[in-house]
């Protein structure tokens, strides 16, 4: 079993798709280190030597950052909009839509479930 940046890589799958299980990495990153590693992308996790996981090891610790840093660094940017006063730390702060999307009928997954309001009584 690899264990890259603290997660375990699932054993049977292709080297680039497991990799995209580590926070930070997706696709298109996935496939540029198989590439600067010199793995073929159609190796499994399973048939990698260790070598070739110390490889892909050592070029993500070099140039990538991922999962507790990455997650503390994202933190940290909120943090700092929030502490400006800023209107994307506004929003952040009372949990709306940050990035201009309509409140007035959607935006539920950020606002939580609808709460109802008293109607006028006849």
């Amino acid at each position: 079993m690899a264990r890259i940046a603290g997660v375990n890589l699932p054993t049977g799958k292709r080297l680039p798709i497991a990799l995209t299980y580590i926070h930070g990495i997706g696709p298109a990153a996935a496939a540029s280190i198989c590439e600067a590693v010199g793995v073929e992308s159609t190796r499994r996790v399973n048939e990698l030597s260790d070598a070739e996981v110390l490889a892909v090891r050592e070029h993500i610790d070099a140039n990538f950052t991922v999962e507790g840093d990455l997650r503390r660094e994202v933190q940290m940017n909120i943090k700092r909009l929030m502490d400006l006063g800023c209107y994307r730390g506004l929003r952040h702060r009372r949990n709306l839509p940050v990035r201009g999307q309509r409140t007035h009928t959607n935006a539920r997954t950020r606002k939580g479930p609808a709460k109802a309001i008293a109607g006028k009584k006849k």
